[in-house]
């Protein structure tokens, strides 16, 4: 199972437009999948329709350390890929894993009931500093950071999500590594250079970082993605073409690459995808990939 944290100190940057989608494509080809929704405003908890709704959520996970699935999880209508709601209302999570004696572990220590169920697990997370946001990097494989094609972004980026990751390296002394960094350029206007010259800057501004790697897949700005979000589907299945005289390429072909690049191992699989809502080639749910 992997287990992959969307992160960033800074909100507005994409980070629950990523899980969604990301998601999605990855359930469409036939992976399990399970998106937890750490964000106290919980807008990766509504972005899909849910075909079963759980009584319990991230609270009962994380407050009561609830192990019965069925409590926790609830089934979206996308098929393969489930959902951790975020409940947490009046934002008493932070608070109490700030005085937990294993409340930044907390989550790592709960994901071991997941991994016979799922193959990758995506964490959404708030866009601010937190013991929610230590916690879900301490949880991960690998974080991933999308961040806006600005120098300002990028300096933010430094300052914040890489800070936190420096910050957590003590835990190394527990046998638990910090997950490496990667970054994702998002929302790169479709006929400007900008991506070249802040992908090359990124680079040049964690070439000293050991462990920051700034994706090859950009995510251009186009308005696929928030005709998905309006009609709650996985942006692939909503634009599975390249539009005539578009420079960018279809939703499917970049959420295409940006799978198969985050996940070389499934890249076949990414590749059966149609983005026409059928059945890929290969497993389905609840085959082991």
């Amino acid at each position: 199972m992997r287990v992959v944290s969307i992160i960033s100190t800074k909100g507005g940057v994409g980070k629950t437009t990523t899980a969604a989608n990301l998601g999605g494509l990855v359930a469409d080809a036939g992976l399990r999948v399970l998106l937890i929704d750490l964000d106290v405003q919980p807008t990766l908890s509504s972005y899909y329709q849910l075909a079963h709704r759980a009584p319990g959520g991230i609270y009962e996970l994380l407050a009561f350390n609830e192990r019965r699935l069925e409590q926790l999880v609830s089934r979206t209508a996308i098929t393969g890929l489930d959902l951790v709601l975020s409940n947490d209302d009046r934002g008493e999570l932070n608070t109490l894993l700030l005085h937990a004696p294993d409340g930044r572990l907390r989550l790592r220590h709960q994901l071991p009931i997941l991994a016979p169920l799922y193959d990758l697990v995506l964490i959404d997370t708030q866009g601010a500093r937190s013991v929610l946001l230590e916690m879900a990097v301490l949880a991960s494989d690998l974080a991933l950071s999308p961040v806006t094609p600005e120098i300002l972004a990028a300096r933010e980026l430094r300052r914040g999500t890489l800070q936190l990751i420096e910050d957590i390296s003590p835990y190394r002394r527990l046998g638990i590594e910090p997950p490496p960094l990667t970054l994702l350029i998002n929302r790169v206007h479709p006929v400007s250079s900008n991506a070249k010259l802040i992908r090359q800057a990124l680079r040049d501004v964690f070439a000293s970082h050991v462990g920051v790697h700034v994706l090859d897949t950009d995510v251009p700005a186009i308005e696929a993605y928030p005709r998905a979000s309006t009609s709650g589907l996985p942006v692939h299945r909503v634009e599975y073409r390249q539009p005539l005289g578009r420079v960018a390429p279809a939703a499917l072909e970049t959420m295409r690459a940006l799978a198969g690049e985050l996940f070389p191992a499934w890249r076949e699989r990414f590749a059966l995808v149609t983005g026409k809502h059928n059945e890929p080639r290969g497993a389905r749910h609840g085959e082991r990939a």
